[in-house]
């Protein structure tokens, strides 16, 4: 039953796929066309980020995707903040009002208002103008942060803060704020901090200070990062030696290597666009082929019956013959329990039968007197032993002839479970005696020389 269900579905399936129609593309998210902005804008292609970005800012607010909404406008602030700062500060003025109006994550709230200050402070260096609105934004950011015990952002915010404070050349403030977000850094935003450090330090001319924060700085495969290590360390070189017009000179160097590397990004952006261009294309094409590939679909659904019709057939062989092990196991300790339950009650019957011989009620009695047993009632106990215990006396005299009729007797004692004291009042010796007899015995006779096994246990075997 179960097996002709799994066909009919798998038939229904088959139907489905050969007569579904090709489904249109889903339309385009604003959080999808967020990831592929950011995606572009990685590539360095800042022109097709920039355009995507607008595109997102677009779907989200007609989504009322808030979240989206503002982080796209944070992203493409970021995009334009080095070709025009103005703009990329009224765009993150917009992110934090789009923000305030829908809350949704203090730490976004601190990241955006210390993105506008930093934007801020970028408008006023260029226009020699006030940095009071930076300042505002930041403290605020700061603030914020420090409420919530955000470690990572306080140390942010006290680096935007040391910053703020170099460009308005209060030196002796940016070395506090910077000192103090080292206090508190994480190794992926110490580097920052420690370019505050050496270019405050070199900006007060504690050279030997400077040169000691940026020989810790490990730029690893950041090229920029690196330029700004080799060039402060140069300038530090070259003003200890008083060479002040090379330094300028090497200033000038040093801007034209990133103009430079700036035309070399805008060319990548033009061959990532052309990619993109491309990859357009070859989605055309793939596209297309998705209608060959519903014949292929086919086929592998129908393999697929034909094997899972196969592998049904082996689960149910499978399953039959685990059931089948069950049953023999479920017997088999079946078995064992009615062996235990017959041993218990035979030896219950040994013992029975023993506890009511009177030579056993004469080795029970208690105390320190002597035991006699006279030959005959010897003779009673091992015959009786040897009827209740398979003949294992009979079998013992036949497997070792030269055992000394004591030696006999000790065993049928042990073998009964006579203690040592009555054993050595049977014998008229002491319990280390009897102790000694059996460690010989057991030596002597069985050649078992491990002190773990005592004479009780051979005797058992």
């Amino acid at each position: 039953m179960y097996t002709r269900t799994l066909y009919l579905f798998f038939i229904g399936v088959l139907l489905i796929a050969c007569n579904k129609p090709q489904q249109e593309p889903n339309p385009q998210t604003a959080a999808g066309c967020l990831e592929e902005a950011e995606a572009a804008l990685a590539g360095d292609s800042i022109r097709l980020g920039e355009s995507l970005l607008r595109k997102t800012i677009r779907l989200s607010e007609e989504s009322e995707d808030w979240h989206t909404y503002y982080i796209a406008y944070q992203r493409l602030a970021e995009a334009l903040s080095q070709s025009n700062p103005e703009q990329a500060l009224q765009l993150m003025k917009k992110a934090l009002s789009i923000y305030e109006q829908h809350p949704d994550d203090e730490r976004n709230h601190v990241i955006l208002l210390d993105y506008a200050g930093t934007y801020a402070s970028q408008v006023a260096f260029v226009n020699d103008g006030s940095y009071d609105e930076a300042l505002d934004f930041v403290r605020r950011a700061y603030d914020i942060a420090e409420k919530n015990r955000m470690t990572d952002l306080m140390c942010q915010t006290l680096t935007s803060l040391a910053n703020i404070a170099w460009a308005k050349e209060d030196y002796r403030q940016a070395l506090d704020d910077a000192r103090r977000a080292e206090s508190l850094s994480t190794a992926e935003l110490l580097p920052g901090i420690q370019q505050v450090l050496g270019r405050t330090y070199l900006s007060l001319n504690m050279l030997d200070s400077a040169e000691t924060v940026y020989r810790q700085i490990r730029p690893g495969d950041d090229v920029h990062m690196a330029y700004i290590v080799q060039s402060n360390l140069a300038k530090i070189a070259l003003r200890r030696m008083g060479a002040t017009q090379v330094e300028d000179d090497i200033d000038e160097a040093f801007g034209q290597v990133e103009e430079i590397y700036y035309n070399a990004l805008g060319q990548k952006d033009q061959y990532y666009q052309e990619t993109l261009r491309q990859e357009m294309q070859n989605r055309q094409l793939e596209f297309r082929s998705k209608i060959y590939g519903r014949t292929l679909l086919v086929v592998i659904i129908a393999a697929m019956i034909v094997i899972l019709s196969i592998a049904l057939v082996v689960r149910y062989r499978m399953r039959a013959q685990q059931q089948e092990r069950r049953q023999l196991l479920q017997e088999a300790e079946h078995q064992r329990t009615l062996l235990h339950q017959t041993n218990e009650v035979v030896t219950f019957l040994q013992n029975f039968i023993l506890e009511r011989t009177e030579v056993m009620k004469k080795l029970s009695q208690s105390g320190d007197a002597l035991i006699y047993l006279k030959p005959q009632e010897w003779s009673e106990i091992e015959r009786t032993l040897n009827a209740i215990d398979n003949n294992r006396f009979a079998n013992l005299r036949e497997q070792y002839p030269n055992m000394q009729e004591d030696d006999i007797r000790l065993c049928i004692l042990t073998r009964l479970g006579i203690s040592n004291r009555t054993i050595g009042n049977i014998y008229c010796i002491t319990i280390s005696a009897v102790q000694h007899r059996k460690l010989k015995l057991k030596k002597d006779v069985f050649g078992e020389t491990n002190p773990d096994v005592t004479l009780e246990q051979i005797l058992t075997k």
